[in-house]
């Protein structure tokens, strides 16, 4: 199964409406204009919350709890590395990694594959295609790509001095 992400641009919260692939709307996501730290909220077509993302905001490296139906799912951590980005998933033993430019990231856990995601070069905002083989995982893999791009963009703020909250990270 796939999903794909496009983030709406120029928007006082973060936007994403996440599609199928067949183009039908299946998910959409957004953010909380004013809270201290990030946090996320993902609808399901019917207006029904199923993913919440929230970040922790004392914190060395980003971290970012993820609620799946009201139940904590894991929480995200940003590995220190050097050439790559890679994130672990505490509590379920995921291991996401992506190439140099943080585009591309694959998912496994104990070697198996769990999902991978690949961003678009030339877009107008973000967008991201989520190959996900076992659809069971759907909400857990789309949880963890919304947390990622979360974790990418904190970084991005925070090299330039842009967000207050990650003044604590």
């Amino acid at each position: 199964m796939k999903l794909y992400i496009k983030e709406k641009v120029f928007s006082w919260t973060d936007k994403f409406t996440i599609k199928d692939e067949y183009g039908e709307d299946r998910y959409t996501a957004q953010g909380e204009l004013i809270s201290i730290g990030k946090k996320l909220h993902v609808y399901d077509r019917f207006g029904e919350e199923v993913i919440t993302i929230r970040q922790k905001v004392v914190s060395l490296l980003p971290r970012y709890d993820i609620i799946i139906r009201g139940r904590e799912f894991g929480r995200l951590v940003k590995k220190i590395t050097l050439l790559r980005h890679k994130y672990a998933l505490e509590g379920v033993g995921w291991e996401i990694e992506g190439n140099f430019y943080g585009l591309n990231f694959t998912a496994t856990q104990q070697g198996r594959h769990i999902f991978s995601i690949a961003k678009e070069w030339i877009s107008w905002g973000d967008s991201y295609a989520i190959d996900i083989p076992d659809p069971s995982l759907e909400l857990q893999a789309l949880a963890v790509v919304l947390a990622i791009d979360c974790a990418n963009e904190a970084g991005e703020k925070a090299s330039i001095g842009v967000d207050i909250a990650d003044i604590f990270d």
